[in-house]
């Protein structure tokens, strides 16, 4: 059987795309002998805070730097406690160990895999300092909720954005709706440059002073160090790169939300559990996650038929190694724990043509009433002629 090949992601077919436009700004930058800093950067910044609804962006060298220099520039540090979601990327938790802080797993809502807000409301002790919530695939968490907590125990919010670049919550970017918030620009990201990068947005200026210290070994002046400080700036070729594609970065959310539309609609007889959008929010679909209780069976169905796809996230942080000892809330985060043997990611990305998002959905409608034994059968009807397939 011909198979057709899906990816996951293609980062090549956007760059095609805007090769000329990136190609003018690299050689710009590597013209001017302006490498680290300049001129590039901080127009991205100003940029990039404006299209978030904030006053200040500092660019870093990635989103777990931008997480790491902001909990050290909220003077967060070792006995305090910083609580944020059980099934988030491992860097959440890292930038909180980075600062000697503990970090406390929260479980998350069943319906949008964001924090559960009664567990985070019980995890809150004497030592917590600061909340992260994760907008996680995209979709930004209950904020409202989030923030009526943290006021009610004078802590700081610290978004976790770095899967949501452009998502709204009542209207209102991500990166304006907490004290600060932090971004990442790795190259799959909604908003990706050709490297790491990563940002903070706030709009507190003391806050976005610190962090711009901190991200050059603390000099608020060349050779004056008030600070043990670090080398975490954002390449001025990345930002160059960042400028181009933040201009774009509406319409690939818009190709995004079609095509998670396009899946929703082609998957709808299916037994998976296809994401759903709270009220109030626009999801950007940083990825596209469903679930399915035969989980690792359709994974291997899917690849074994030429259709890429992830896990995120195989495990809860609170059960890899570095946080066994860590306090979750509930105990052992059940909804979490039962959710990452369940969650699928399928392809997603705005380059993602209509023959590839139908293959997908004609694969995942194949395996429907597959049994295990017969996963090494390829010959099971999947093709379907083109005038017979559902247009976007």
């Amino acid at each position: 059987m011909e198979t057709t090949m899906v990816p996951f992601v293609d980062l090549v077919a956007q760059y095609k795309e805007l090769r000329v436009e990136v190609m003018a700004a690299v050689d710009k930058v590597l013209g001017s002998g302006q490498y680290i800093l300049g001129d590039e950067v901080e127009a991205f910044e100003q940029e990039f805070a404006r299209y978030c609804g904030a006053k200040h962006c500092v660019g870093v060298s990635s989103g777990t730097e931008a997480l790491h220099l902001t909990l050290r520039a909220l003077q967060v540090g070792p006995g305090d406690e910083v609580i944020t979601a059980a099934n988030t990327f491992a860097a959440t938790a890292f930038a909180i160990s980075y600062v000697g802080a503990r970090p406390v797993f929260v479980d998350v809502n069943p319906t949008d895999y964001t924090i559960d807000v009664e567990s985070l409301q019980a995890a809150i002790s004497e030592r917590t300092r600061v909340i992260i919530p994760v907008h996680l695939y995209g979709q930004p968490a209950d904020m409202d909720s989030i923030l009526r907590i943290a006021h009610k125990h004078g802590l700081k919010v610290l978004e976790d954005a770095c899967q949501a670049h452009g998502a709204e919550y009542r209207g209102r970017r991500t990166g304006s709706l907490g004290d600060v918030a932090c971004f990442s620009f790795y190259p799959t990201k909604n908003l990706g440059t050709y490297g790491d990068g990563g940002a903070i947005v706030t709009s507190d200026r003391h806050l976005a002073e610190q962090v711009r210290h901190l991200r050059n070994y603390s000099q608020p002046a060349k050779n004056v160090h008030t600070h043990v400080g670090f080398n975490s700036r954002l390449d001025t070729v990345h930002a160059a790169i960042l400028r181009i594609k933040v201009r774009h970065l509406d319409e690939w959310n818009g190709r995004r939300r079609e095509i998670a539309r396009a899946y929703g609609e082609l998957l709808s007889t299916t037994p998976l559990g296809i994401p759903s959008e709270r009220p109030g929010v626009r999801h950007v679909y940083h990825l596209y996650v469903v679930c399915h209780p035969d989980r690792d069976h359709l994974l291997s169905f899917l690849r074994a038929h030429g259709v890429s796809c992830g896990i995120h996230y195989p495990f809860p942080v609170s059960h890899q190694k570095p946080y066994a000892l860590a306090r979750t809330v509930p105990k052992d985060v059940p909804v979490a724990t039962r959710l990452s043997k369940r969650i699928l990611s399928l392809p997603i990305f705005p380059e993602l043509t209509r023959e590839q998002i139908h293959r997908v959905a004609e694969v995942v409608t194949a395996f429907d009433g597959h049994s295990p034994s017969a996963m090494g059968d390829t010959s099971t009807g999947l093709e379907l002629a083109t005038s017979e397939r559902k247009h976007l």
